[in-house]
């Protein structure tokens, strides 16, 4: 099939520019503007490189420029000597003739860019990648991305597991390298699907939400206690969405231990749903985890007031737009959403399976507590 215009290889310059914006969150069809190119050669070029910045080839200043170069070559075309040119350059004039000679086309023939790439090929040194180079390194990797342990999880479980055997240990960058760059790495492309977001590339991610809630006490009111995460007992929540807005699944985070539990909503979504399940959760746990609860401002909780006299559990509402307010419990939907992803109907997921899969994420180390699980750090703190 004919390429249309514009539907061509980019260069390595416009290759690194696409990179940077990609990875600075710019839909393709806006780089495919300021590139100069089509929309397809650019979804090429981002897809193949997994939405990761281009790493730059480290240039020694004793080398020639592609500024350099190209003075070289304005040089040649107006028939100045190589003495000359490397006057102006400030180079010897050896460095020069051994730059034009290396391209074997005499003074006619040298153009910079064929210069760049001589440059780009000869400094390559291809290395196979660590987690190519090692089988058993590996096999573990996959294995706990299977069980849905993050990379940066990976990355501290392998550091503790061999401490003395540097060859077992590899970064979590390496491990987005090896999934989101297939050329680069040795994992199997299908393990994105067990990061917390599926995706098989970066790309920046945002959220508005908004509402009004009769009688909100808001977040600017809730005890200093809260914030520093001193006292246990305070939590935050909030609901992740099925297909089409029809169901959903609570989520309730301990903010100290980040401990988590998720609620069935077989009756759906209402306020009055919400809060008979959310209080019937909530009643179960020790009266000293039964503080108070972060919630955004869904209308799902307009039933805040009742909820708090079921329960005595005061609830707090974030600010407009604001769900960093509440960063315990976003980042924990996140890692959620890798079990129940969007677009799914989460009414068939009834509580048993929802108490398993929390345990399951409960499980896993954490580095905001120094590495330790939350259902340890929730245990340590009931003893």
């Amino acid at each position: 099939m004919a390429r249309s215009p514009g539907d061509q290889n980019l260069t390595r310059a416009e290759r690194l520019q696409v990179g940077v914006l990609s990875a600075a969150g710019m839909p393709v069809d806006e780089i495919a503007r300021a590139v100069g190119r089509n929309r397809r050669s650019v979804q090429r070029v981002v897809a193949a490189s997994g939405g990761l910045r281009p790493r730059s080839v480290a240039r020694s200043l004793l080398r020639l420029s592609i500024v350099e170069r190209e003075e070289i070559s304005r040089g040649l075309q107006a028939g100045e000597s190589y003495r000359a040119i490397a006057r102006g350059l400030g180079r010897a004039p050896s460095t020069v003739l051994r730059e034009v000679r290396a391209l074997g086309r005499g003074r006619r023939g040298y153009r910079a860019w064929r210069g760049e790439l001589r440059r780009d090929r000869d400094s390559r040194r291809p290395r196979a990648a660590k987690l190519a180079r090692n089988p058993r390194l590996r096999r573990i990797v996959e294995r706990l991305l299977e069980a849905r342990w993050s990379p940066q999880q990976i990355a501290w479980q392998l550091r503790q597991d061999h401490p003395h055997q540097p060859e077992m240990w590899v970064s979590h960058e390496t491990i987005y390298q090896s999934l989101f760059v297939q050329g680069r790495g040795a994992l199997r492309a299908e393990l994105t699907r067990c990061l917390r977001t599926g995706r098989a590339r970066r790309r920046p991610f945002t959220r508005v939400r908004g509402g009004e809630i009769p009688d909100m006490v808001l977040i600017t009111e809730r005890p200093a206690e809260v914030e520093d995460r001193a006292v246990p007992g305070h939590w935050e929540g909030d609901l992740i969405i099925g297909k089409m807005n029809r169901s959903a699944i609570g989520t309730l985070v301990e903010r100290q231990t980040r401990y988590l539990m998720l609620v069935a909503l077989p009756e759906g979504r209402t306020a009055e749903a919400v809060r008979a399940a959310l209080a019937e959760r909530i009643l179960a746990l020790p009266v000293e985890l039964r503080r108070s609860l972060t919630w955004d401002r869904g209308s799902e909780m307009a039933e805040h007031v009742r909820f708090t006299v079921d329960t005595g559990v005061q609830v707090y509402f974030c600010d407009p737009h604001s769900p960093w307010q509440r960063g315990s419990n976003e980042n924990t939907n996140g890692l959620v959403r890798q079990y129940f992803p969007k677009g799914t109907d989460l009414s068939v997921h009834a509580q048993p399976h929802l108490d398993a899969v929390a345990r399951e994420l409960n499980g896993r180390p954490r580095q905001t507590l120094g590495w330790m699980k939350p259902s340890e750090a929730l245990a340590k703190l009931l003893r």
